[in-house]
């Protein structure tokens, strides 16, 4: 089968892994984009070997050997991942309107690039749609009968997204109140420690102590009751979980290198409401939730036997 040529402007973003780098860009030179932006964070000065592996991530992209515009943004310092990602972004946004985003450990199926291009094309005025992921975490099951579902989530493994809903990133969450960020997620999510989980990642990320760009994005989704739209199948394997990584350091974790599968033919969902057992199914591995509320509730009967106990010895 020809590989699909990929009509979006792609962002790619990397560091200091070569070898991922140079797998991730392989599929990125199979689809061919007409213009490649390729933003890259400075070396660590502390970390010893990391300008050579930083040199050897941008010299990847002299394999780029087709028809193709590429722009570059390469720091001479780094800014670590919250700064230089979100940075980059601003730069891509400034001058596309819509596009692709991959990371160096993100490495795409080639109907990645299909999906995302057919989704920019019909959702790009449709302000409920916000986010296009290729990652599908839920490890075999499917939602409807179409190829896509709708998600409050947004995963940030292979995306895409429109100039519109980036322009509204708030990096450091300045325009929201700490207060009224638990109370307003009960209009997200109805497990309590899932609330509790996000209440507290706000708080840290508000402070500067999550050095991350995502969560922010996260939480403008759900601030503006926004949709994510989700294949029913892998689009992405994260090829990055391993000790040097900064986020994905278990290599044995669940959604470490889960295989890619394709989708070329896309039918759409007949309702535009979110999948809330799907987000309820990531986010009980990511959060822990169903061991949560069994140590809860065995906590509630422990007591409640303790109650019973002292009423009748009174």
């Amino acid at each position: 089968m020809t590989p699909y040529k990929v009509k979006s402007p792609v962002l790619f973003l990397i560091f200091n892994r070569p070898d991922t780098t140079l797998r991730v860009f392989e599929q990125i030179r199979l689809a061919q984009p007409s213009v490649l932006y390729v933003a890259a964070d400075g070396p660590r000065p502390e970390k010893e070997g990391d300008a050579q592996l930083c040199k050897q991530a941008i010299e990847v992209l002299n394999g780029v050997d087709w028809n193709c515009t590429v722009k570059t943004l390469y720091r001479k310092e780094n800014l670590g991942c919250k700064e230089a990602v979100s940075s980059a972004i601003d730069w891509f946004f400034e001058h596309v309107e819509e596009g692709i985003i991959l990371e160096d450990d993100c490495l795409p199926s080639n109907s990645f690039f299909y999906f995302c291009d057919t989704l920019l094309e019909k959702y790009r005025h449709d302000t409920r749609i916000r986010h296009i992921t290729g990652s599908n975490l839920q490890h075999g099951q499917t939602w409807g009968d179409a190829s896509y579902y709708f998600s409050n989530l947004t995963h940030v493994w292979g995306w895409a997204s429109w100039r519109r809903v980036w322009k509204e990133y708030d990096k450091d969450l300045k325009r929201f109140d700490e207060q009224d960020v638990k109370y307003k997620l009960k209009n997200v999510f109805n497990d309590d420690f899932a609330i509790e989980t996000w209440s507290r990642i706000f708080s840290e990320v508000k402070a500067g102590k999550i050095n991350t760009w995502d969560y922010q994005l996260t939480f403008l989704n759900f601030f503006s009751h926004g949709l994510s739209i989700n294949p029913n199948k892998n689009l992405i394997s994260n090829i990055g979980f391993r000790p040097d990584a900064t986020h994905t350091p278990d290599p044995d974790n669940l959604n470490s290198n889960i295989e890619r599968q394709e989708i070329y033919t896309i039918t759409h969902p007949e309702y535009f409401l979110p999948e809330k057992a799907a987000d309820h199914f990531t986010l009980a591995q990511d959060f822990n939730l169903e061991e949560r509320w069994r140590r809860h509730n065995l906590l509630r009967r422990q007591f409640k036997r303790w109650l019973k106990l002292k009423i009748k010895s009174l």
